[in-house]
């Protein structure tokens, strides 16, 4: 895998593919990091992508394996972009009521929706007497909002989501950073390893706190043959190599 840095996705694209001489359909590609402009040009953060030339066994392998979704085509990446910048504070006032037109017509009694937007992410905060009810056994229902609340805020704001229901999400990263310990001490000691499998936003949460502690490794998620994931942290392959 080679690592490919730029200001936007498109950019960061096009580079790959000159670089290694190939059309798109001819890569394996994995986003590392989405751009953002940040907040009055703090914060920013390029696009980062790490993509392999897939070779004719690989490309039948690839035809009976499990994978994960492809990336989007440059075309879908520049479509998602025609949304109008929205103010900060009108931004965050227009989720909120959206999110409580939402809950006033469910069956859930949620009474404290609060919002902040920073870094191109939505932090919803919700609580209430049925905050136990929303999230669910093993957090089923948490996962299944989420999902809903995430798509919805991409597709109109091109926002990723931190949905904080009570204190679920603390206690989810509290439990992933205990797992994740025996792991970080193989990584130091070895140079890769391979996680357990995780479920639903533990998954998310694994991957952000393994890529915060190791900037510069190859940290991804995969699929096995029973659909669960788990994640990989390796070495990125010199320049040199494809």
């Amino acid at each position: 895998m080679r690592k490919f840095e730029a200001k936007t996705l498109p950019e960061v694209y096009k580079l790959a593919l000159l670089e290694m001489n190939c059309s798109i359909l001819e890569l394996e590609i994995e986003v590392l990091q989405r751009p953002s402009k940040g907040l009055l040009g703090l914060g920013s953060k390029n696009a980062i992508i790490v993509a392999k030339k897939i070779v004719k066994d690989e490309k039948a392998k690839k035809s009976v394996e499990v994978v994960e979704d492809p990336p989007l085509p440059i075309e879908v990446e520049e479509m998602i972009k025609e949304h109008e910048h929205v103010p900060h504070d009108h931004l965050v006032k227009k989720i909120e009521e959206d999110l409580k037109t939402l809950f006033a017509k469910s069956c859930f009694s949620i009474d404290v929706i609060e919002v902040d937007v920073f870094d191109q992410n939505a932090f919803i905060f919700l609580d209430g007497e049925d905050a136990a009810l929303l999230i669910g056994k093993e957090g089923y229902r948490y996962n299944a909002l989420s999902y809903m609340i995430f798509n919805w805020i991409y597709s109109k704001y091109d926002l990723f989501l931190k949905l904080e229901i009570a204190s679920f999400l603390t206690s989810q990263e509290q439990m992933v950073e205990g797992l994740l310990k025996p792991i970080i001490a193989k990584v130091e000691a070895e140079g890769r390893a391979r996680t357990r499998v995780f479920d639903g936003i533990l998954v998310q949460i694994a991957l952000e706190k393994l890529r915060d502690y190791f900037p510069n490794k190859y940290i991804a998620a995969k699929t096995n043959q029973n659909g669960e994931k788990y994640i990989i942290i390796n070495d990125f392959l010199s320049n040199s190599n494809e």
